[in-house]
């Protein structure tokens, strides 16, 4: 099984919510008002690459770790 890392270039993020909206499984809004995964390494994709795709400052990335 496949295993992932979300990375999130923080400072880009504008906190419109879009990736908690899409994916409140593993993303939250932090104090800060900015969004963070709550893991970074994960082993299902889902709705994570749903944030990726939709994120509209494109501040984060889903790679596949080796």
């Amino acid at each position: 099984m496949a295993k992932y890392k979300i990375i999130q270039d923080h400072d880009a993020c504008i906190g419109c919510g879009t990736c908690v909206s899409l994916c409140s499984k593993n993303w939250e809004m932090g104090e800060d008002g900015k969004a963070h995964p709550k893991e970074t390494e994960i082993s299902d994709i889902g709705c994570n690459q749903e944030a990726q795709e939709n994120c509209p400052v494109q501040c984060i990335k889903v790679e596949e770790t080796k």
